[in-house]
């Protein structure tokens, strides 16, 4: 019976590792104020290891997608959504789409 849980235990980090493995890990963000269709540049590790990256802001309790355009090793370019204004969260949603990953650096949209 233990050793049933320790594997079930087992795969069950190494599934929850495989979604956060290639998800880039940002430290910056310019401009750090914005408004709705203004271009912003996130530095980011790692950001050309998740093509077709999903990226979002978030207040916490709501997640808005945000439109990609470009993106290179260090850097992704978005255009801010139409959102109400406020101080938001970078995140990406991890390769298995089981969760919102939140970056450490935040966005004020005006």
């Amino acid at each position: 019976m233990q050793t049933c849980f320790v594997v079930g235990l087992l795969l069950a980090t190494a599934a929850a590792m495989a979604g956060f493995q290639g998800t880039p890990r940002c430290s910056a963000i310019d401009p750090d104020t914005a408004k709705t269709g203004d271009t912003v540049n996130a530095t980011c590790e790692s950001a050309d290891k998740t093509p077709g990256v999903e990226l979002y802001l978030t207040d916490g309790k709501v997640d808005t997608k945000v439109a990609v355009m470009e993106q290179s090793s260090d850097k992704i370019k978005f255009q801010v959504p139409r959102i109400k204004p406020g101080r938001y969260h970078l995140a990406f949603l991890t390769a298995n789409k089981a969760s919102i990953i939140e970056q450490p650096v935040v966005l004020t949209v005006e």
